[in-house]
This record gives C-alpha cells, sequence and structure tokens, in this order.
C-alpha cells in the first residue's frame, strides 16, 4: 500500500489574508465617496473625475468593514444613529478610463452582521480604487441584499 499523502492544498488567497503588522507595514491612502439614499453614479468616476464629498482615510488591507464603518462614524455625525446601514462598493478603472462599480458588503450601526468582517483584502480591494458608501438612516429601507459573486 502507498504511503498516504496529504490531498489538502492550501489556498493561496487564505495566504494573502494573514493579518497585517501595522506598527511594520506602511499603511495605504483609502479614498472613499459617501452619498445618502444611493451609491454614486460609475460615471461620476470616469476620466479622473469624482464625487467631491472625499474622505481620506490611512488604512491597511485587513481592515474590516466594522472598522471602516466606524471611521466615518467618527467624522459624519449624524450616521451615528442606531440601525444606520453602511453599503460599500469598490470603484475600479477597467481596461478604459471607464470605472466599475462592485459592492461588497453591508454594515448596520448598533447591529452585528455577515458581512463586518469582511476586510478589504477579502474584497480583492486594489491600491488605487476608490471605496462608495451608501449611507441609509435608520427612518429609511436598507439597501436591498443582492447576492454578490466572488
Amino acid at each position: 500500500m502507498a504511503g498516504l499523502e496529504s490531498m489538502i492544498v492550501e489556498d493561496k488567497s487564505q495566504q494573502a489574508q494573514k493579518a497585517v503588522d501595522r506598527e511594520k507595514t506602511c499603511p495605504l491612502l483609502l479614498r472613499v465617496f459617501c452619498s445618502t439614499g444611493r451609491h454614486h453614479s460609475a460615471s461620476e468616476y470616469n476620466h479622473g473625475n469624482v464625487p467631491t464629498n472625499e474622505l481620506q482615510i490611512y488604512t491597511w488591507m485587513d481592515a474590516t468593514l466594522r472598522e471602516l464603518t466606524t471611521l466615518v462614524r467618527d467624522v459624519n455625525p449624524e450616521t451615528r444613529r442606531k440601525g444606520t446601514y453602511f453599503d460599500f462598493a469598490i470603484v475600479s478603472p477597467d481596461r478604459s478610463s471607464m470605472y466599475r462599480m462592485r459592492e461588497i458588503g453591508v454594515t448596520c450601526s448598533g447591529q452585528k452582521g455577515a458581512d463586518d468582517t469582511k476586510t478589504l483584502g477579502h474584497a480583492k480591494f486594489t491600491i488605487g480604487d476608490y471605496m462608495d458608501i451608501n449611507i441609509t438612516p435608520p427612518n429609511r429601507m436598507p439597501p436591498p441584499r443582492r447576492p454578490r459573486p466572488y
């Protein structure tokens, strides 16, 4: 009988998701654009343009959506109310000068959710991409949940 060998193959994406040593790793600049009730249109990012309401956050690839929610809440007091939804999307260039928007997760102030621990790395964020956040106040309907391909 031949020797038993492990059939487990280590997933390279899991290797890339190891914790970042924030003391030794330089943070990246995350350019965030928030709007209330809707995402910005992807066309607002085309040809080198960006929406006017930019929030700049220095963070790391292991930053979670919950962590980003907290940072946005720190600078926008009106988003601190319990039940406020944060719908995150990555805006990235395609092969032309056009941009595409891809939703990556939703968090809610005061509630735990499935996307809270999703990191920029898990969401396949690339340095240079933008983050677009649709903020829905608690007195409005939360964003519809759509299946997200990964």
